[in-house]
């Protein structure tokens, strides 16, 4: 199934907001900046995308996450990653509009996230209302800003500003979307031109086919899945990965 073909998510006015306080940082395991920019697109995963977006070096992975779907939280993301770890994100606005020559166009979105260790999952927690299982296999390359150029398949510096692109098929509640992703973090005054500047590097080389990329189709995870039925309850599995974390 291409893009064209499947139904477009409906594009709905933008309804996140800064939350009016930040999550504790007390025991946090850590604490980052990003700016962000999601596309979510119904269907299976075409090998055509696989291909284009195999050209560049990177890890995979599979894993199941449970987000907190009900009650929705305002400005807020809550995720228990892979049974093994609890994120919390916090919305910090719109960045702006990103553009890369009319192949990609979406809301950008800068976000605060916490990890928390968390785990093992006790026997009491299966079939919890308020949690929606998004079943994830997903490819992931990440690129460095080092001496000002962008390079792909090292280890990110601490002191150094890095983009990763996902391309990742997921499964919820029987049904089976995909969706690119790009994530910059480190210095937050280079996060925007990172993003954008690993964006341009990626889409050097169009999507194949009808492809587009669009702002229909543009939206957070947590914003995506505040949009559907919650699945009545969540169940997590241990990540067996192959690749990056």
């Amino acid at each position: 199934m291409t893009a064209r073909e499947a139904a477009p998510t409906q594009a709905a006015p933008h309804v996140l907001v800064p939350s009016p306080s930040s999550p504790p940082r007390r025991s946090a395991l850590d604490e980052t900046s990003t700016v962000e920019v999601r596309w979510i697109l119904l269907g299976q995963l075409d090998a055509a995308v696989t291909g284009w977006f195999g050209r560049f070096t990177g890890g995979m992975e599979s894993r199941e996450d449970a987000y907190l779907t009900d009650p929705v939280l305002r400005g807020l993301s809550v995720k228990i990653r892979a049974g093994q770890m609890l994120e919390v994100k916090q919305y910090d606005g719109s960045p702006g509009i990103h553009d890369t020559a009319g192949l990609a166009r979406g809301r950008l979105e800068s976000w605060r996230k916490w990890s928390f260790p968390f785990g093992p999952l006790g026997p009491n927690i299966v079939g919890t209302p308020g949690w929606t299982v998004v079943q994830k296999r997903r490819r992931m390359s990440r690129f460095r800003l080092a001496r000002g150029r962008l390079v792909t398949g090292a280890r990110q510096r601490a002191t150094e500003s890095a983009c990763a692109v996902e391309l990742t098929e997921v499964r919820v509640n029987d049904e089976t979307w995909w969706t690119l992703g790009f994530e910059a973090t480190g210095r937050p005054d280079l996060l925007l031109s990172t993003l954008q500047n690993t964006a341009a590097l990626v889409f050097a080389q169009p999507p194949p086919g009808d492809v587009v990329f669009d702002m229909s189709h543009c939206q957070s995870y947590a914003e995506w899945l505040s949009r559907r039925p919650s699945n009545g309850g969540w169940r997590v599995n241990k990540a067996t990965s192959a690749g990056s974390p």
